[in-house]
């Protein structure tokens, strides 16, 4: 596995963003997209916004997606997977590149056929504790005209990522800008943050 963190951390700094295929195996992408549906089905898949607990705002024509949060400590299998994976991540950017993370958030997200979330950072204003973004995709046979592409706006111009299940894309919070286009069927990922407080 260290050589995915590997490749992902050079990649990060050769380009600014890092894409990488079968991260996740085709096996826990089942699951957890199995997982997500449960959730949605039992009305705990809530409407997303923007901003912080305490200034938190609802902005349909901004974002649309629908989100619920993993428990670090879940017991669920191919939730416990997947979050050992984000923390091997951490762990191996603490040692290699001395980054000094100490948690990481991670949500579920749907996005329904005509949503889509606006250009925008993931880094508060009001807090730097994001310091790396993760995506990391579940869905099915996904085709170009599905859209719902994570589109990037590095130095170099943009760039779009297919949401490809197994997939994950790993960037600077505070540094780059990026939108969800609108989707045309239904688009499932696990979004969260690497953060050092």
């Amino acid at each position: 596995m260290n050589e995915k963190f590997e490749f992902l951390i050079v990649q990060l700094i050769e380009k600014g963003y890092a894409v990488l295929d079968d991260f996740i195996p085709e096996k826990v992408v089942k699951s957890l997209a199995e997982n997500l549906h449960k959730r949605f089905s039992v009305g705990e898949m809530k409407e997303a916004g923007i901003g912080r607990s305490n200034d938190f705002q609802k902005k349909e024509n901004y974002r649309s997606d629908v989100i619920s949060w993993l428990d670090n400590d879940t017991d669920q299998e191919a939730e416990r997977i997947f979050l050992d994976l984000i923390d091997g991540l951490m762990q191996y950017l603490n040692r290699t590149c001395y980054t000094s993370l100490k948690t990481y958030e991670i949500h579920y997200a749907m996005y329904k056929p005509g949503t889509f979330y606006k250009r925008h950072l993931d880094q508060f204003q009001s807090d730097s504790g994001r310091q790396f973004s993760v995506v990391s995709y579940l869905n099915d046979d996904w085709q170009p005209e599905d859209g719902g592409e994570l589109v990037l706006y590095t130095n170099e111009g943009e760039i779009t990522v297919l949401p490809k299940g197994g997939r994950i894309v790993f960037f600077k919070s505070d540094v780059l800008e990026h939108e969800v286009k609108t989707a045309h069927r239904e688009r499932l990922s696990l979004t969260g943050w690497l953060k050092n407080g």
